[in-house]
């Protein structure tokens, strides 16, 4: 910009000057066209001077300075004054590049993959007078680059199998950007700043195979699964019912339980019935206190029959049977008739 505004203004005098000195030799005044001539001639001389030797590098670049064509110095962003004719300009970018390669390599199991990585590199500015000797233009310096990254990219990803890519994938990518890094060092003058593999395709019959490899894994899983889901539910199953047979048994046990107690309870009824009866007839008897295994005590009852005849212990038995039918018979009495010379039978207990 400020050669430009420089040019306007040398070529507006330039131009002023000459106009001036035409007029005056148009008059025939050569004394007064000097002046105006040489003015023309010294802005003339400014206009290819100074606006084609100001150069600017702006930021984010660096320009080598060639003299005659050799390169000896290094400017970075800033405003410069150096002669067009002797000394030019080659600005490189010194911003972090992206260079995007797209080839094709083989697994350790011979399946071929289509790669597309992305190399970001940043030019080391302090060897920019070794890149311009070296490489002229930094495209022949990402020429260089974008081979060795494919090299070492093919040469890592055919130590694998295609499958062993596929599951790790996201582990390969750093190695590739490790191995990248540590071969292109010092002397390419540049620092790689990141190597990613942005997609690997292998082929669609292989992808094919993979789908249905994944496809029977999940199948086998999922058999697993509803496998392992009916042993629980049997398992689950066999203890509710064993609870519930448990649940019965118990029942049993207490319905068991409660007919034995009941059958006990009617036989003491019925002993303490004949004891009762014994005793009214004036037996004696014998009471026994004894304790069971379970540390329970209960009385024991003994009919004393010394002295006493037959009859009277038949009577005792008879009694017994006696109070039995009067706890069963429930006083009702018939009501059928038969004819006028019916009679009535009434059955009454036998009363000994």
């Amino acid at each position: 910009m400020i050669g430009i505004i420089l040019a306007v203004i040398f070529l507006a005098c330039a131009v002023g000057a000459g106009m001036l000195a035409v007029q005056h030799y148009t008059k025939r005044k050569m004394q007064k066209a000097v002046l105006p001539t040489v003015l023309a001639g010294v802005f003339t001389l400014l206009l290819a001077i100074f606006p084609m030797s100001i150069h600017t590098v702006n930021a984010g670049e660096v320009a080598v300075v060639k003299h005659l064509g050799k390169a000896e110095k290094v400017r970075t962003a800033g405003t410069y004054f150096d002669f067009w004719i002797t000394e030019t300009y080659e600005v490189y970018d010194a911003k972090v590049q992206n260079l995007e390669i797209r080839t094709q390599a083989y697994s350790a199991d011979a399946q071929t993959m289509d790669i597309v990585m992305t190399v970001q590199y940043q030019i080391d500015s302090s060897k920019a007078i070794e890149i311009a000797n070296k490489y002229g233009a930094l495209t022949a310096l990402a020429n260089r680059i974008e081979s060795v990254a494919t090299e070492k990219t093919k040469s890592r990803l055919s130590s694998y199998s295609a499958m062993n890519i596929i599951e790790t994938r996201l582990t390969i990518s750093p190695q590739v950007e490790e191995v990248i890094k540590a071969t292109v060092t010092e002397e390419y003058c540049v620092n790689i700043v990141a190597v990613v593999l942005t997609n690997i395709d292998f082929s669609d019959a292989f992808e094919q195979t993979v789908e249905n490899k994944m496809i029977a894994e999940q199948e086998k899983l999922k058999a697993e699964y509803e496998k392992q889901t009916a042993i629980v539910n049997a398992e689950k199953e066999l203890e509710v019912a064993k609870l519930a047979a448990e649940a019965k048994i118990e029942t049993a046990k207490a319905d068991a339980q409660a007919q034995v107690e009941v059958a006990k309870a009617a036989a003491l009824a019925i002993q303490l019935k004949s004891i009762e009866v014994a005793r009214a007839l004036g037996f004696a008897i014998t009471e026994t206190e004894i304790t069971d295994a379970e540390g329970a005590t209960a009385i024991e009852y003994e009919i004393d029959f010394t002295g006493k005849s037959a009859e009277e212990v038949q009577l005792i038995t008879d009694y017994l049977k006696y109070l039995e039918y009067l706890a069963k018979w429930n006083g009702e009495l018939p009501s059928v008739v038969a004819g006028d010379s019916a009679t009535v039978v009434i059955p009454t207990p036998t009363i000994p």
